[in-house]
């Protein structure tokens, strides 16, 4: 297995890399200045310029890698076409290049509520609205795919429970970034997570299961 990570220079995507790494699971990073992802990620990871907007650039990228994790999103800015662009255009574009190199598997990571058009998160240019239409988009590839849906994300690790259900049925609560990671990696190996939607959070209340217990019951 060969990991291929977008978003890696982001909160969530930095924290895959480790994870993948901790594993021993060998990781192309890619990122658009690698002089700023250098001191962001770990020194293991394989630093590989490009970018989501320029499919040209994702062939040469993806190299020899097996499964796709994918952590992009549009930062908050006064573009309205931001959204669009990065959280669906980006991704379509990643889909398309993983399917012509015969990727394994894809991970994305979308956000819970995606489903709802009249989500506050919307107001920030539909960015839900072109998630949805990014996790849509996979789900019709003929990809084998793990689609992630996290509550909001908290930088600060913790010790709760993480809760996992089944498409549109959680619609609160949050979840640590390195929480997200884990998921992200496990579903990598779980045959359980095959062509699924989760959705999760953590809850200090909830009971503690394991990956293989968690991809199951969804």
């Amino acid at each position: 297995m060969k990991a291929f990570v977008a978003g890696a220079t982001g909160e969530t995507g930095r924290r895959i890399v480790q994870e993948l790494i901790a594993r021993n699971i060998p990781v192309r990073a890619l990122v658009r200045d690698e002089q700023t992802a250098r001191a962001i990620l770990p020194p293991d990871a394989e630093l590989v310029v490009g970018d989501v907007l320029n499919p040209n650039s994702l062939t040469a990228a993806l190299g020899d890698s097996t499964v796709v994790l994918c952590a992009t999103g549009a930062k908050p800015s006064f573009d309205p076409t931001g959204p669009y662009k990065v959280d669906f255009e980006g991704t379509k574009n990643l889909v398309d290049v993983a399917k012509a190199k015969g990727i394994e598997n894809f991970v994305l990571v979308t956000s819970l509520c995606v489903s709802q058009f009249f989500h506050p998160l919307n107001l920030f240019w539909l960015i839900l609205v072109w998630k949805k239409q990014a996790e849509e988009y996979l789900q019709k590839s003929g990809l084998t795919y793990t689609i992630v849906r996290p509550g909001g994300l908290k930088n600060e690790d913790n010790s709760d429970a993480i809760v996992m259900q089944s498409a549109d049925t959680l619609f609160e609560g949050g979840i640590p970034r390195q929480k997200v990671a884990q998921v992200c990696v496990e579903s990598l190996f779980e045959p359980g997570a095959r062509n699924k939607i989760v959705e999760i959070v953590a809850k200090p209340e909830a009971i503690s299961k394991t990956f293989t217990e968690l991809f199951q019951q969804c």
